[in-house]
């Protein structure tokens, strides 16, 4: 298993623009893989040197939307795995793989650091801002994994995967993200709200500045907002929303206030769906995904305990049904661009 540790692969100084520090580049790529069938979901591990905090401060990917659906970096407690690569495809109920071994990406203490798809470009996060990793993080190691939805050629072989900026100086603010998501299915000729939401139920103050949408090939709009909760209504105000088949990166978010214990985070995903048979929520280019991911900062604080937040989604959830009882809905404005 290969090393996250305090030699890495190149050293490089960024324009004080980007880094006011020395930040280090470690190439997180996986190893030549063949991928051998079509949906294929391949992971591969690093181990983050336990004796070391490193603070991620920026994502370079290396990948093309011609290759690769998309990619997804997990930090893990422990990897799925022991191998240099395995089969990785959690949703999938296909255990057949003759090359590859089944595992999820991590085993235990699974969290999204990162995600990338449809040719997004580099991030890097605000001055201060960085994914605490190995030390005294939870983060012990770090699982790329990266979907194919179509089967190489034998002999054609691929090495996605992320150019991860790092640095081992102590930032102030760390990272975190949290990813809503729903289940549910898309009715025949139809146009369909998949709606989550998520309270915020510890005493922490999160601070949002970047947010990331993902669909399949139904989605329309996939919109977030924050909701406080008073006496004269709820107030929804806008985190972010975008059209999810543009470059699927993570963009600035519309509102920066603060949020606290007791407000929520709620998003739609706008579907149509034109075929004439149901598609559900799943992992194959056929069926569909209704993701909105917010990533922030918290200031002299570790990130939420809590990393995902989903619900049924249709036609079990809605959020004029939620436990919640939301008022106020912005019905309109949560399906426009």
């Amino acid at each position: 298993m290969k090393i996250f540790a305090l030699v890495a692969t190149s050293l490089v100084v960024l324009a004080s623009s980007v880094f006011a520090y020395e930040v280090e580049t470690y190439d997180f790529l996986l190893p030549n893989v063949w991928p051998h069938k079509d949906e294929l979901y391949l992971c591969t591990p690093i181990r983050i040197s336990p004796s070391t905090n490193f603070y991620i401060v920026g994502f370079q990917p290396k990948a093309s939307m011609h290759t690769a659906h998309h990619m997804l970096l997990y930090g893990c407690l422990q990897p799925g795995g022991n191998e240099s690569v395995w089969n990785c495809g959690e949703m999938q109920n296909d255990d057949s793989d003759n090359l590859y071994t089944r595992a999820n990406p991590c085993s235990s203490g699974s969290q999204i650091v990162y995600a990338w798809a449809r040719d997004a470009p580099s991030l890097h996060l605000p001055t201060d801002v960085g994914f605490l990793v190995g030390g005294d993080s939870p983060i012990q190691y770090m699982v790329l994994q990266v979907h194919y939805m179509s089967k190489f050629p034998e002999g054609k072989t691929d090495n996605s995967g992320v150019y991860l900026q790092y640095t081992k100086e102590r930032m102030r603010r760390q990272a975190g993200v949290l990813l809503l998501g729903t289940g549910g299915y898309i009715l025949p000729n139809r146009v369909e709200h998949m709606e989550t939401a998520c309270p915020i139920i510890e005493d922490k103050v999160i601070h949002p500045f970047a947010f990331r949408t993902h669909t399949h090939s139904l989605g329309q709009v996939v919109s977030g907002y924050s909701v406080r909760r008073s006496t004269r209504g709820d107030h929804w105000s806008l985190i972010g929303k975008k059209d999810p088949q543009l470059p699927q990166m993570f963009y600035p978010v519309v509102d920066t206030t603060p949020l606290r214990k007791g407000d929520v985070l709620a998003a739609r995903c706008t579907m149509n769906n034109t075929h004439n048979y149901p598609v559900k929520i799943g992992p194959t280019n056929k069926d569909e995904m209704c993701n909105f991911y917010l990533m922030y900062w918290v200031d002299n604080d570790t990130p939420l305990q809590r990393k995902y937040c989903f619900t049924n989604g249709p036609p079990y959830y809605y959020w004029e049904n939620a436990p919640e009882g939301f008022n106020l809905i912005p019905d309109r404005d949560a399906s426009q661009l």
